[in-house]
C-alpha cells in the first residue's frame, strides 16, 4: 500500500469537515475518477484545545504538542492543523513533520503577486493581536485592518459559522463587504469558518485554509 503523505488535526467538526471534503475535492480534480484525498485524521476533542484559545500557554503548548508527536510517529510528509490562531503554539514546538504553515504560504503567495499591502479578515482576537501582522511586516508586507464595526461584523460571522447559524442575509453581506475591500488591496482570509464561506470567485481574494489544502495535494504525486 503506498504510503499516505498527509495527516490532518481534526479540530472543531464545521471546519474539519470543511478541510476534509475540499481536500478530497482538490485532490479529485487533480487525479479524477472516483479519487479521494488520502490522508491520516487525527480527530482529537477539541473540547480540550478551544477553552484555552486564542491565547498561548504552557497547558495549551503540552496538550497541542502531544498531538503533533502523534501524528510525527505517523510518518506523513506534512501535517494540516484546520485552525490559524493554533499556529501561534505550534510555532514554539519542535514538529519533525513539515507543518503547512498558512502563515508562510500566505506570505509566498503575496510576494508571488507582488503586493506590498494586504487588508486582513480575521477573527477579532488575530486582526488585534500582532502575530499574523509581525510576521508580515518581517517581510514588508502592510495589514490593514477593517473598520471597528466591520471588525465585529466578522468575527460575528465567525461564530455564527462555528455555530452553524449562519443565514442566507448574513453571507449576502459577509460578501459584500469583502468586495468592498478587495477592491483596492487583496484580502487575506486568516480564519477557518470565514474560509468556508470563500466562494473561490474573488481573485483579489488570498484563503490561508485553501493554500494549505492547495499546497498538500500539490505535494501529491
Amino acid at each position: 500500500m503506498t504510503h499516505i503523505k498527509l495527516a490532518v488535526l481534526g479540530l472543531g467538526s464545521r471546519t474539519t469537515a470543511y478541510y476534509l471534503s475540499t481536500l478530497n475535492l482538490l485532490y479529485n480534480n487533480k487525479f479524477g475518477a472516483y479519487g479521494t484525498c488520502p490522508l491520516f485524521l487525527l480527530n482529537v476533542d477539541f473540547n480540550t484545545i478551544n477553552p484555552l484559545l486564542p491565547n498561548t500557554s504552557k497547558a495549551l503548548s503540552a496538550i497541542v504538542g502531544g498531538y503533533l508527536n502523534s501524528l510525527d510517529a505517523f510518518g506523513a510528509q506534512h501535517i494540516i492543523i484546520p485552525n490559524i490562531t493554533l499556529h501561534e503554539t505550534v510555532d514554539q514546538l519542535n514538529v519533525n513533520t513539515t507543518v503547512l504553515h498558512p502563515i508562510h504560504l500566505t506570505i509566498s503567495k503575496i510576494k508571488a503577486q507582488h503586493c506590498s499591502t494586504i487588508v486582513l479578515f480575521a477573527s477579532m482576537y488575530s486582526m488585534q493581536s500582532d502575530y499574523i501582522r509581525s510576521h508580515f511586516r518581517a517581510h514588508g508586507i502592510d495589514v490593514l485592518l477593517p473598520s471597528k464595526t466591520n471588525m465585529e461584523f466578522i468575527d460575528k460571522v465567525r461564530t455564527t459559522v462555528y455555530n452553524g447559524t449562519e443565514t442566507p442575509n448574513l453571507i449576502a453581506a459577509f460578501h459584500t463587504l469583502l468586495d468592498d475591500y478587495s477592491r483596492t488591496y487583496p484580502v487575506v482570509l486568516g480564519c477557518t469558518e470565514l474560509s468556508v464561506l470563500n466562494l473561490k470567485t474573488n481573485p483579489n481574494l488570498i484563503d490561508m485554509a485553501q493554500l494549505q489544502m492547495e499546497t498538500a495535494v500539490n505535494h501529491m504525486p
